[in-house]
């Protein structure tokens, strides 16, 4: 059984030079506009690529992972001088990733369930949208004997995220399993920048850290991916659509998209806000 990939993308710390002073006696860059920032970033679309505001250094930073050389490389730091942004490297390659943190299997991957959640009296459940855009139904089990139930969201690049409704009779309690244990869910919380979360994971369990990025902007080969949050936090593939949560408020924060690195070497992650998703569908958890 293969594991859905983890949208792997590397940023080590690789400073571009600021602009000379040539461009200093220019008009204001964007380094003091963020709004132009914005708009220069949001034409990448080089794959590897991810993009979005520096809380520590207050400017917009375009990352790259391993992929990106040569004059994709070259080019990318002439975008970056003339948006007045940083750029820099993470180790990796960027690519999507597949109670909440618990195996699910569908079309011969594994991807990680994200959090229960209803509309009424029916329940589904969410995970990451590169994940339902593969399978139709989704399983228990590697075997695919047990079914969890049938696919009725997905929406994947530009979002990713998916929701499957119960057809099975498996139990499917409002909590996240950490490995061992169960966290009951109580409902949802908002990203900020310095919140400590923790995710679970098929492959690599319970991992934390802090949010260190929102809004950030994320160019998969498969395509781009907007608004996410991203942490410090490592994943690995099959991990992907596993839950971001408040451990000492039992709330979930958003669902796994991707990220870069392992939990050997340490790594980044993104993750879609978990709000967005309930308000597209009219979900609620619990």
């Amino acid at each position: 059984m293969r594991r859905l990939p983890l949208v792997a993308l590397v940023l080590a710390a690789l400073l571009l030079g600021t602009p000379g002073a040539a461009h200093a006696r220019s008009a204001p860059t964007a380094e003091t506009r963020p709004d132009a920032a914005v708009a220069v970033l949001a034409q990448v679309r080089t794959a590897g690529t991810a993009w979005g505001l520096d809380p520590a250094t207050g400017r917009m930073v375009l990352t790259v992972d391993d992929t990106v050389t040569g004059r994709e490389l070259a080019a990318l730091r002439e975008t970056t001088a003339r948006a007045g942004a940083l750029l820099r490297h993470e180790p990796g390659r960027l690519r999507p990733l597949i109670a909440g943190g618990q195996s699910i299997y569908g079309g011969g991957g594994r991807c990680s369930l994200g959090a229960n959640v209803r509309s009424g009296t029916t329940s589904y459940f969410v995970t990451a949208g590169h994940c339902t855009s593969l399978a139709g139904t989704w399983y228990a089990d590697s075997g695919q004997t047990t079914v969890l139930g049938t696919r009725t969201g997905s929406s994947f690049p530009g979002n990713d995220y998916g929701v499957v409704r119960y057809t099975g009779t498996i139990a499917h309690p409002s909590a996240v399993y950490t490995y061992p244990g169960l966290l009951t869910i109580n409902g949802t919380a908002t990203a900020s920048i310095g919140l400590a979360v923790c995710r679970s994971g098929s492959t690599t369990g319970v991992r934390c850290g802090v949010v260190t990025g929102l809004n950030q902007t994320v160019n998969y080969a498969t395509g781009v991916v907007y608004g996410l949050i991203r942490t410090n936090i490592c994943a690995e593939p099959g991990d992907s659509g596993g839950p971001l949560y408040v451990a000492a408020t039992g709330r979930i924060v958003g669902i796994l998209s991707g990220g870069s690195g392992n939990c050997t070497s340490g790594g980044t992650t993104y993750y879609q806000p978990i709000q967005e998703i309930l308000a597209a569908y009219g979900l609620t958890i619990p």
